[in-house]
């Protein structure tokens, strides 16, 4: 589910449900507390997937258009869980007897799911929920977006992309330099390398949109943090963080991705996707619209061989692109997010665009910070 399920129809609306289901046979952690948790994210599967089964195995099945875990709250004997179901009902239907629909249909399907973990309809409730509550909810889930339809131009072999909420373009003089993620409402992450000439960050503005030209919003940079190990030529430890001098809010279009946690094990040969506004080609023209690539995540024993990078591949980078070349990041797209999703659709940070031998050339593929590496560092000075 994206964010575009807000978009309603003419003779249509959409109906909201703050479901709170009491869920026994399973013991509340402070993992729980994280939506980007193992545990969140396994158990908000088994939520979403059986409120799937339920309504659409029922007379409601037409009208169901999603559900989300929100929050996880210690019970006696289990877990409160907090649930929003989504419907789309006619404008004409009648809001009580429609509440007693879903209700009913929970009730009667519910009891039909065995496990070891079931949820207890007795301590479990359903009410309305406002449209703009459920807005609110959503800003409050990192890593959704809200997806538009892509174009044709390119990043280097890639398309224009529809939209990305947390890039962020770091300028000086109102000329674009840099990437940027942004990782909660006042802190955004980049490379190190893109301060190399100018780490004071009144030099600084920070632009969201889709576009550099207008800008959806623009920020000032109060605070820049370079990695203490940093050291340009080495190409280690090239990540930085900076705070905004004011907190964004969040929308559809400018929004928070999800940092995955430090012992999350990302695999190899998975898509991943890379967006900035770099060169189209090596030493090429730079657009003014976001562009966006998808790429693969390399194993490291490879990208380390000699013909590709020979050994310069360090356990806090990572590879990504296609050894056969013609998809990658390039210049102007440094600091820039490698996100990959969830089965729930939520976007995690895994690389920061940091270098590579030109754009694009077969065996060189782009190399990345590796988030999972720096995430302790990261808190260390976010708090995040």
């Amino acid at each position: 589910m994206d964010l575009g399920v807000f978009r309603g129809f003419r003779d249509q609306k959409l109906s909201f449900y703050k479901g709170n289901f009491k869920i026994t046979g399973l013991q509340y952690n402070g993992a729980l507390s994280r939506q980007t948790s193992d545990q969140f994210r396994d158990l908000g599967n088994w939520i979403e997937k059986l409120m799937y089964e339920t309504f659409h195995n029922s007379v409601l099945k037409r009208k169901y258009r999603g559900s989300r875990l929100v929050r996880v709250s210690p019970d006696t004997g289990g877990v409160m869980a907090q649930v929003m179901l989504i419907f789309l009902f006619s404008r004409t239907e009648n809001e009580i007897p429609l509440r007693m629909a879903v209700n009913r249909v929970l009730q009667q399907r519910l009891q039909m799911y065995p496990g070891s973990a079931h949820i207890d309809l007795s301590s479990s409730s359903l009410s309305d929920m406002k449209g703009e509550m459920a807005e609110r909810i959503f800003s409050d889930i990192c890593g959704l977006r809200h997806n538009r339809s892509s174009g044709t131009s390119r990043i280097t072999g890639g398309v224009s992309s529809g939209e990305w909420p947390w890039q962020a373009s770091l300028q000086r003089n109102n000329i674009h330099r840099c990437g940027a993620t942004l990782i909660s409402n006042t802190w955004l992450l980049s490379a190190a390398h893109c301060f190399r000439e100018a780490k004071n960050p009144h030099k600084w503005t920070v632009s969201f949109g889709t576009y550099l030209s207008p800008p959806l919003m623009i920020r000032l940079v109060k605070t820049i943090i370079i990695h203490e190990k940093y050291q340009y030529r080495d190409h280690e430890h090239d990540i930085a963080v900076l705070q905004l001098t004011k907190s964004v809010e969040f929308t559809s279009a400018i929004h928070r991705v999800c940092l995955p946690d430090s012992n999350e094990k990302i695999p190899y040969n998975i898509d991943a996707v890379v967006t900035g506004w770099g060169a189209l080609n090596n030493d090429g023209e730079t657009p003014n619209v976001l562009q966006e690539a998808t790429v693969k995540l390399i194993d490291s024993k490879v990208c380390n061989r000699r013909e590709v990078y020979n050994g310069a591949i360090k356990p806090g980078m990572l590879c990504a692109g296609y050894l056969e070349g013609g998809i990658d990041s390039c210049q102007g797209d440094s600091g820039g997010p490698l996100t990959t999703s969830d089965s729930r659709k939520m976007w995690y940070l895994v690389g920061i665009v940091s270098w590579g031998d030109e754009c694009g050339k077969p065996n060189k593929p782009g190399v990345y910070t590796r988030v999972t590496y720096y995430r302790d560092w990261i808190t260390k000075y976010t708090g995040l």
